[in-house]
């Protein structure tokens, strides 16, 4: 395959990092986190033990790399992020690109009160560590967890609030400071380019790495560590994977969550790569990486709790916690036992600090980038840009410093899993079925095209109705019979569709189907490997990312969607979807700054799709003409010589 013409002199002015192995120690610190450390092991534990593995590592290899290979391949292609990137793709999707950095900025404005509640409580160990992290048990043995007793009342500053009432009452004047201190930190980490980034990087990323190793040896070799690791990873209840449904959805939301695709970071980051940077082989670097430390980061947990199980004489299930309540009391107190105990817990609260510091970066950058690539941002600078940002984030994250921050980041937090699993989807569409159709319509006509897009996922909404809609037995069988049915109806029709076009364009009904089925993914693919450093990117990626990927995720949302939960009282249940009922909260302010959150990410995209002018002007002059010079150069046949500026001569006419 030839390569396009493209010169390096017309691309868009790019930074680019000092090295590849400051891209991958940046990106793995982007998607490592305190959902490693603590959600991941909970999940494991909630979810059957080492059943969970099934559903996360399958999330993993089918959803996981290769929309990380998409977002990585685009900025690196495009040198541009997402708004740029998915608006290359087609016009109408740089709603796509608005709403993952939108959600990238949501989750900074909650994710860094997160890193202030930690640097708060690493400061204050300094004072009545003993009493704070010393072991106590109620008087039927249960351990008292330090986060109900200290950390939550005081650190997060929840005492304040009112008896039975969750609306927040005042700002904690403490984490008010140390949230300023942490966006100060960040500003001037990102402000002045991705070089100095990438440099920071290899102690903010490399440094964590090494303790988590530290943590980990030291946790599997204390007494009763074996206990811990057997209620990890040594149960495998595979019901759950049955009776659970939601277990699904949950295991791709926490790849997602824990790589940080969706959100805008690796498009960002990628675009900050040499051109010929090896765009496969560094995803599957980042991602295992990423995995690999979750896994460590559980065995690293549980062997402590095996071991505060032993030392209370009881069992793993009477003192395994999850979220804060584990990486802010259990744990600590694991440590706070070891020799020296108040420098392990202190140490433990630095690594917190910057593993969370490191994704905070991201999410800032992913913002930063598609920002600076507008003409406002280019006008400001990136030094002044930053600085705006950072400073609306600090503004809006005081709601989660108040003495309820913790119950706005509890229920933001879930909603945003709708987005998150909504934007993969809108991802995974642009790259399997929108990328390319014109030329598909041009080949074999936009009725057959547009059938076969309809045949594709009609029968699976159809299904979703019985599977989710229906409380009788019998609705996993139904669901498939109907799918079954409507889909080979529809595939009959669109068999019948492809021979009267291979008559009407004279094409044999196999050159038909191959270009209906798979020739835009191939498309893809192709305008991809010229930039994608090593070349070839796998067949089994583009036939995943159409028939595949897109599916998958549209069910895991629906899923998530259809979940419910009980909202009655004792005695008399009363199911309801956890959509607007999440957690028990009170619709106002809870659920209604939950759901508006979805609702302007949803609605971000839809006014691209539907009023696409609306977002012209975004992009600074240059970047869409690389777009359409290297989408051009490359779809078009090679027969076609290029002329002097790289496009190929039918695009003249």
């Amino acid at each position: 395959m030839s390569e396009t013409s493209v010169t390096k002199e017309e691309e868009p002015p790019r930074e680019v990092w000092p090295s590849r192995t400051a891209f991958i120690f940046v990106s793995v610190g982007a998607a490592v986190g305190y959902g490693n450390v603590w959600r991941f092991p909970s999940l494991a534990y909630e979810y059957g033990g080492g059943a969970f593995f099934i559903p996360y590592f399958m999330a993993l290899l089918f959803i996981g790399i290769p929309i990380l290979i998409l977002e990585i391949c685009l900025g690196q292609l495009y040198r541009t992020g997402d708004v740029g990137s998915f608006g290359g793709m087609h016009r109408r999707l740089r709603g796509i690109g608005l709403s993952s950095v939108f959600g990238a900025y949501v989750v900074v404005v909650y994710y860094i009160p997160l890193i202030a509640w930690t640097v708060n409580g690493f400061f204050d160990t300094f004072s009545g560590f003993d009493e704070k992290y010393g072991i106590k048990t109620a008087e039927d043995g249960e351990l008292i967890s330090p986060y109900s007793v200290h950390f939550g009342p005081k650190i997060i500053g929840m005492e304040s609030l009112n008896e039975g009432s969750l609306n927040p009452t005042r700002l904690v004047p403490d984490n008010v400071g140390y949230l300023a201190m942490v966006y100060i930190i960040m500003y001037f980490c990102i402000a002045f380019g991705i070089k100095v980034t990438g440099r920071i990087a290899y102690f903010t990323m490399g440094f964590p790495i090494l303790l988590l190793f530290i943590f980990f040896f030291r946790g599997v070799t204390l007494d009763g560590a074996s206990d811990g690791i057997k209620e990890y990873i040594g149960i495998w209840d595979l019901s759950v994977l049955r009776e659970r449904g939601e277990v699904w959805s949950t295991a791709v939301s926490q790849i997602f969550f824990s790589i940080g695709i969706s959100w805008g970071i690796f498009t960002a980051y990628g675009s900050a790569c040499e051109k010929d940077a090896p765009a496969v082989s560094n995803a599957v670097i980042i991602a295992a990486a990423n995995s690999f430390f979750s896994l460590i980061a559980g065995f690293a947990i549980f062997g402590a709790l095996g071991n505060l199980a032993t030392l209370l004489d009881s069992d793993v299930d009477s003192v395994a916690q999850s979220g804060l309540s584990l990486v802010f009391g259990a744990y600590p107190i694991v440590l706070a036992q070891l020799p020296n105990g108040a420098h392990w817990v202190r140490l433990f609260f630095f690594f917190l600090f910057l593993l969370g510091i490191d994704s905070g970066f991201a999410f800032m950058e992913a913002v930063l980038i598609v920002l600076t690539d507008t003409p406002y941002g280019q006008k400001l600078g990136k030094p002044i840009t930053a600085a705006i940002i950072h400073v609306v984030a600090f503004i809006l994250g005081l709601l989660f410093v108040t003495d309820a921050g913790l119950f706005f980041l509890d229920v933001v937090d879930f909603y945003v899993n709708y987005l998150l699993l909504f934007v993969g989807f809108l991802e995974a569409f642009a790259g399997g079925w929108v990328f390319g159709h014109e030329k598909q319509i041009e080949s074999v006509g936009k009725t057959l095209v547009y059938t076969y897009m309809g045949v594709t996922f009609v029968p699976l909404l159809i299904a979703s109705g019985f599977w989710w809609g229906l409380d009788s037995d019998a609705h996993v069988w139904a669901g498939f019979v109907a799918y079954f049915v409507v889909y080979g109806a529809g595939m009959g029709v669109v068999v019948l569709l492809a021979q009267k076009a291979a008559i009407q364009y004279d094409k044999t009904l196999g050159s038909v189907m191959r270009t209906l089925t798979i020739g835009n993914v191939l498309d893809l693919k192709k305008v991809l490997e010229t930039h994608s450093g090593e070349g070839a990117i796998p067949m089994i990626w583009a036939i995943n990312i159409k028939h595949i990927m897109p599916q998958t995720l549209i069910l895991c949302f629906i899923n998530l969607i259809a979940t419910k939960v009980d909202v009655g009282t004792e005695g008399n249940p009363d199911m309801q979807p956890i959509f607007a009922n999440y957690g028990g909260y009170d619709s106002w302010p809870y659920q209604t700054v939950g759901i508006i959150v979805f609702c302007f990410g949803l609605g971000a995209f839809l006014v691209g799709l539907f009023f696409p002018s609306l977002y012209d002007g975004l992009l600074v002059e240059g970047i869409e003409e690389h777009v359409a010079t290297i989408n051009g150069a490359v779809l078009l046949e090679d027969t076609l010589p290029l002329t002097d500026d790289g496009t190929k001569s039918r695009m003249q006419k």
